[in-house]
């Protein structure tokens, strides 16, 4: 019984693809799907945004050349400021800063995390660069 459900299937289908016509794509057909596909690729590009704005690059650094221009300037001026209010006994006073008073470090140990900052302050704009030419289509 299955033969024969089999067979039939086999007939039908035969005799569908020979009634069939083979179809040809236009003649602009492949630079219609390069356009799609270009266009697919410009949809989806990445926009990378800084998690701090220009404007805040610079609110933040006329705040800190405000700051330093008027600890310098502006102290001399003045005999008495608001810092000579504050009471720093309780810093100077507390066990944290009783153990840290005999930390010594060895000069090389000095060296060596100078020399591991300066090596990663020239790493990540190398690493910058890396990944920013990879996400680049």
């Amino acid at each position: 019984m299955k033969e024969n459900e089999d067979k039939y299937l086999d007939s039908f289908t035969k005799k569908i693809i020979k009634k069939a016509s083979l179809e040809s794509p236009s003649i602009h057909f492949t630079s219609e799907i390069m356009s799609q596909v270009k266009a697919l690729n410009k949809s989806k590009a990445i926009a990378y945004k800084p998690l701090i704005s220009k404007k805040a690059w610079v609110f933040i650094s006329l705040s800190f050349i405000g700051l330093c221009t008027y600890l310098i300037f502006g102290t001399e001026t003045q005999q008495s400021s608001w810092l000579n209010g504050l009471d720093f006994s309780l810093l100077s006073d507390s066990k944290f800063t009783n153990v840290l008073s005999g930390f010594t470090m060895s000069k090389t140990l000095m060296y060596a995390i100078a020399f591991f900052g300066l090596m990663l302050c020239i790493q990540i704009p190398f690493l910058k660069n890396y990944f920013d030419r990879q996400y680049e289509v």
